[in-house]
C-alpha cells in the first residue's frame, strides 16, 4: 500500500511538471503572439506612424531643474548594417538615432541634445543623414542647443555628425579630426599576369568598370574619381568651416585627414 502511494504520488508530480511546462510554454507564445499583434496594430491604418510619432520611455538620467535634454549616443563605425536579433527584427543602429532624434525633435519640451559620440567614423551618406537630422531639431525650435561630447575617438564621421553642435567638448586624452575622405580598391593585376588568371568584361561604357583590379586604373578615370572625392571633401571641409567659424586658409592646413589629440584639436578651435 506504500509502495502504491509513492508511486502514484511520482505520477502526479511528473504531470503537475508537464503542465506547468504547458503553461509556460502557451503563455511565452501568447506573449510573442501579442507582442506580434501590437506591432502590426501600430502599422495599421488609422493609427500613428511610428516614424512620424515616434514614442520612447523616458528615464531620468541626471540633474535637476525644468530643462528638458536627451542623451543620444553614436558610437562604433556609421554605417546602416540591419542586424538580425534572435525573433527576427532587425537593427540598424544608424536608424535608431536617427529615429531617437526624430523623437527629440517632436518633443516641443525638448531643449537640447547630449551627442555622446565614439566613432572612427564611416560611410559618409550615413554621416550626413544624422547632421542633417540634428539641423532639423535646432530648426524646429530656436532655442534649442546641442552639445557633442567625445570621450575616445571623433573622428571622420564622428567628427562630421558633430558639426551641428553648438559646443564640442572632449576628454584631454580624445581623438578628433580625421576631416577628410577616402575610397580605396585593391588591385592584383600583376598578381594576375603572373598566374594567368585573365577577367572578360562585358561593359555598356567605358567607365561603367571603374577600378577594376584585373587591370592598371587609366589616369582619366583616376581623374574622375579624384573629382568625386574631392565634390565630398569640399561638402566636410565647407560645413567644418561654417560650423567652427573658421575661414579656410585657417582650417586647411589641419583638414588633410590627419587626426590630432583633444589639446590639438583645442588649439586649433575644432573642440571647445
Amino acid at each position: 500500500m506504500q509502495k502504491d502511494n509513492c508511486s502514484h504520488a511520482g505520477f502526479w508530480i511528473t504531470i503537475s511538471l508537464l503542465a506547468v511546462l504547458v503553461i509556460a510554454s502557451l503563455a511565452a507564445n501568447m506573449g510573442l503572439l501579442i507582442g506580434l499583434a501590437a506591432a502590426g496594430a501600430a502599422q495599421g491604418p488609422g493609427g500613428e506612424a511610428e516614424d512620424e510619432f515616434p514614442f520612447f520611455v523616458e528615464r531620468w538620467s541626471y540633474g535637476t531643474g525644468t530643462t528638458k535634454v536627451v542623451r543620444i549616443p553614436v558610437e562604433g563605425i556609421i554605417f546602416r548594417e540591419a542586424q538580425s536579433s534572435f525573433f527576427g527584427r532587425r537593427f540598424d543602429k544608424v536608424e535608431a538615432v536617427l529615429r531617437q532624434i526624430r523623437a527629440a525633435t517632436a518633443d516641443e519640451e525638448m531643449r537640447g541634445i547630449i551627442l555622446e559620440v565614439n566613432s572612427p567614423g564611416g560611410e559618409l551618406t550615413a554621416s550626413d543623414e544624422i547632421y542633417e537630422a540634428l539641423r532639423l531639431f535646432k530648426e524646429r525650435d530656436d532655442r534649442r542647443r546641442i552639445v557633442a561630447f567625445t570621450r575616445n575617438v571623433s573622428a571622420s564621421g564622428g567628427y562630421y555628425v558633430s558639426m551641428q553642435a553648438d559646443w564640442i567638448v572632449a576628454e584631454p586624452t580624445a581623438i578628433v579630426g580625421s576631416i577628410g575622405v577616402i575610397m580605396q580598391s585593391l588591385n592584383w593585376k600583376g598578381l594576375s599576369d603572373r598566374i594567368g588568371i585573365t577577367d572578360t568584361t562585358i561593359k555598356s561604357g567605358t567607365n561603367k568598370d571603374l577600378l577594376n583590379p584585373f587591370r592598371d586604373v587609366p589616369p582619366e578615370q583616376l581623374a574622375l574619381l579624384q573629382e568625386v572625392v574631392d565634390t565630398f571633401y569640399n561638402r566636410f571641409f565647407d560645413i567644418v568651416r561654417t560650423s567652427r567659424g573658421l575661414d579656410a586658409e585657417t582650417l586647411k592646413p589641419i583638414a588633410d585627414g590627419r587626426i590630432v589629440s583633444a589639446e590639438v584639436a583645442l588649439k586649433h578651435k575644432l573642440i571647445d
